[in-house]
């Protein structure tokens, strides 16, 4: 065993791919509640939502069970990137002048750039199994459209991809990925669905949103028996998919006899967030933990959900077309300011990590823009690695802990989740080197205006 720490760059071989998904459901204390059918304020059948998804993801949508294997031909594709690396940042360290120990699990190895795969890739497979030909989905900053193009690749399937105006246009390279794996990219709102003509309609100039975008990939896909819609965060199954991630970090720690004090994620919708921090919760409620890590999902202060977000039942899409979640959320109606970090611009979380915010077992914390883009130009000037603008909330996360343990003078050990490189967004850098870059408050009108529409379910 090597001393805590000692090590760069700590590696698994191949064969220490994870074997099996592990389920949070199975032991949180307590559940999230339901969702809801958005017509009859009912829990939905499963065949009320075999017009989406296949039977397989539906079964790991609503079970209980702990684990769920790995299907051989998916490990097979894990296999081109998995297992990640866990590095040591010690040259971050020593530019704090923290006697903290700084960790982070790198996803900027796969294919597509980013954590993401870690599910498309699952769904893929299941959907071609099922016999579909064709996939539809959205994508803010373009990371889960591009993944989920290289998965439709791996099976042989067609896909159509509704990409945030904002990002289609701020993102051309994701874009590009997209069609170089053989996807199509729709600007959202577009013209080719009724909801989309709806919003261009009221608003002909809308950055759009990722609501906006989901509303058109479930309509289109609602409408067409060879097609199916699939999501890239938010839903259980997904989450469930990611957490390869916290496992692969378990072993890794073991290497090095080390555990973290507190693991930090940044967090949308919250696949990046479950995948890295599901697996050391449960070392906790299953009382497995040499610790009891902290917990910490880090957001944008413009799209602030779980920090002053409203706690209720809420669409998942603009046009009210998807089921009811129980959530942290402002409002489905919600246009959030065009960020650069458009994966976390999404006006809801996770009902799981909603759940686990609202009873304690996870703290929320917002940054603004300029502050992250700061902590992310350290990083890559001390580690090399450009950070994606949604992984740099977690830097700046882990950098903020790590000089409270230097004021505090006591050491601790951090771990963040790199969740995909940035080369594809190295036009906000420009901006933040330029002194460009502009904050964004939380715009309290707005969503104020957002939650007035909030659906009223009797009950909840």
């Amino acid at each position: 065993m090597t001393q805590p720490g000692a090590a760069t760059k700590i590696v698994l071989p191949e064969s220490e791919i994870p074997t099996r998904w592990y389920n949070i459901l199975a032991d949180m204390p307590s559940p999230p509640d339901p969702p809801l059918h958005p017509g009859t304020k009912q829990p939905p059948a499963p065949e009320d939502l075999a017009p989406l998804f296949p039977m397989d993801l539906i079964e790991q949508e609503v079970s209980g069970q702990r684990y769920f294997d790995i299907p051989e031909p998916v490990r097979d594709v894990y296999r081109l990137w998995r297992p990640t690396p866990l590095y040591r940042a010690h040259r971050l360290e020593r530019a704090l002048g923290t006697p903290a120990r700084i960790y982070y699990k790198y996803e900027g190895t796969s294919p597509a750039g980013s954590h993401k795969p870690n599910t498309s890739v699952a769904q893929a497979y299941y959907n071609r199994r099922a016999g579909i030909t064709r996939l539809t989905t959205e994508t803010g900053a373009g990371q889960w459209g591009s993944a989920l193009a290289f998965a439709a690749r791996q099976f042989d399937l067609e896909i159509r991809v509704y990409m945030v105006k904002v990002s289609y246009e701020q993102k051309p390279y994701r874009r590009l990925m997209i069609e170089t794996w053989g996807g199509e990219v729709v600007s959202s709102p577009s013209r080719l669905t009724a909801s989309g003509r709806r919003i261009l309609e009221d608003d002909p100039d809308s950055p759009g949103s990722l609501g906006i975008a989901i509303s058109e990939a479930v309509e289109e896909a609602a409408g067409r028996k060879d097609t199916n819609y699939s999501l890239g965060s938010v839903l259980n199954h997904v989450l469930l998919h990611q957490t390869v991630i916290g496992q692969e970090a378990q072993k890794q720690f073991a290497l090095v006899g080390d555990y973290p004090d507190v693991v930090i994620a940044c967090c949308g919708g919250g696949s990046n967030f479950g995948g890295l921090a599901f697996p050391f919760l449960h070392d906790r409620f299953t009382g497995n933990a040499p610790k009891a890590a902290r917990v910490v999902a880090a957001e944008p202060a413009a799209c602030p959900t779980l920090t002053r977000g409203v706690y209720a039942y809420d669409f998942g899409d603009t046009a009210g077309l998807t089921p009811l979640m129980k959530m942290y959320t402002l409002g489905h109606g919600f246009i959030p300011p065009g960020i650069h970090a458009g994966g976390l611009r999404y006006h809801g979380d996770s009902p799981i990590v909603s759940k686990l915010v609202r009873d304690g077992h996870v703290q929320a914390q917002a940054y603004s823009q300029v502050g992250v883009f700061e902590a992310a130009v350290q990083f890559a000037r001390t580690e090399g690695i450009i950070p994606a603008p949604e992984s740099a909330h977690a830097v700046k996360g882990a950098v903020e802990e790590a000089l409270a343990a230097k004021a505090e003078g006591t050491p601790r050990t951090i771990l963040f989740g790199l969740s995909g490189h940035g080369h594809f967004d190295l036009a906000a850098y420009d901006q933040y080197l330029r002194g460009r870059l502009q904050d964004y408050e939380y715009p309290a009108e707005m969503v104020e205006k957002a939650l007035a529409d909030l659906p009223v379910v009797p009950g909840a």
